[in-house]
């Protein structure tokens, strides 16, 4: 048996070394996967995943194509780098599950950091290691987990406060009314029933199919609606499925929605009127400020977060209304700082109750 295929006692918490790199460089090139590297040099498996991670180096052809090989010797070269930088040592250490759980989260589950950490201790999920928020960038941008990068997490958010700019009058939309007419109080976001309500469009713009958001602005509950065009027509339609759905409770869950000037948000009398007692109002829809997105933001906040499954030159129409659901299922289910890390889901049966 030689010295490459003998089997070994697991070694725990001791650093590869320049051998067991170029003996897993040899087993590579021999065709084996990660997890039989790691039986047979007695390592963990992730052990030898991020060595694998740190030594690959991305090789030209002989064709002009690229490929990506694992080098021995740049495995010890960035280990040695990192070694003479080396400070305190991970407070992650050795807690696997731990990692797995976070890798599990932003890779599969879409969370940002934020939400993986403040989940666990919203939950009073128990490991042997804990880290913060801020621990888990660092650790993310160093390159510590072998399954998630920085190209997995949401856009890092600026943190500088914008300025706002002057608000605007909507010439082409007089004769709707305005949101400085909206009641303060719901400004203050204390009472369920006041939402936000755009469109998000995808590959065809604005006559191909599109889908119909609303955000209530004290809970952050989320309602998708996918629709054949972005019409007034078909977003009077939605809000009339939804009438016809909730019945009479229909006036004590949708009592105001702020909207945008866009033309499908026009027809103003059409949206308000109820279907089911004619001549009856069911609700009052409020337009925000022209170039104003900051006051919908909840809703602004949410077309975000719909695009990390729905990014920007999908086609809409191909989406199932299965595929919807799920994305409205996960918003609703996502834990949010601003509520300690509940979900829109719990604060919903909170403030209705």
């Amino acid at each position: 048996m030689s010295h490459l295929n003998n089997t070994t006692k697991r070694r725990s918490f001791k650093h590869l070394d320049v051998r067991e790199r170029y003996q897993i460089e040899i087993l590579l090139k021999e065709g084996k996967k990660p997890k039989e590297i790691a039986k047979v040099m007695g390592r963990d498996r992730r052990t030898i995943e991020r060595e694998i991670a740190r030594g690959s180096v991305r090789l030209l052809n002989s064709d002009l194509t690229y490929s990506v090989k694992y080098c021995a010797d740049v495995g010890q070269r960035r280990y040695e780098e990192a070694s003479s930088n080396k400070g305190a040592g991970l407070k992650i250490g050795h807690d696997h599950e731990l990692a797995n759980y976070i890798e599990k989260r932003i890779k599969e589950d879409k969370y940002s950091p934020d939400a993986v950490i403040g989940e666990i201790k919203a939950k009073g999920l128990r490991f042997r290691a804990m880290i913060c928020t801020k621990t888990l960038y660092n650790y993310i941008d160093k390159g510590i987990f072998a399954n998630i990068s920085n190209k997995d997490l949401p856009v890092k958010r600026n943190k500088k406060k914008r300025k706002y700019r002057r608000v605007r009058i909507a010439l082409k939309n007089l004769r709707g009314t305005s949101i400085e007419e909206r009641p303060a109080h719901i400004e203050e976001r204390g009472e369920y029933g006041h939402w936000e309500m755009d469109c998000i469009v995808g590959k065809g713009g604005e006559k191909g199919a599109a889908l119909l958001v609303l955000t209530e602005r004290s809970t952050r509950q989320e309602i998708i609606r996918k629709m054949p065009d972005k019409s007034q027509a078909s977003v009077k339609k939605e809000i009339d499925k939804l009438e016809r759905k909730y019945g009479k409770k229909f006036t004590k869950l949708f009592k105001t929605v702020t909207v945008d000037n866009g033309t499908e948000f026009l027809d103003s009398k059409g949206l308000e009127a109820s279907v089911l007692v004619p001549g009856k109002m069911r609700l009052k829809i409020y337009y925000a400020h022209p170039y104003s997105s900051w006051e919908r933001g909840s809703n602004e906040n949410a077309n975000k977060l719909i695009r990390r499954f729905i990014p920007k030159g999908t086609d809409i129409g191909k989406l199932t209304e299965k595929e919807i659901k799920r994305i409205e299922h996960w918003m609703n289910n996502y834990p949010r700082r601003i509520f300690g890390y509940r979900t829109a889901n719990e604060m919903a049966k909170i403030v209705v109750a």
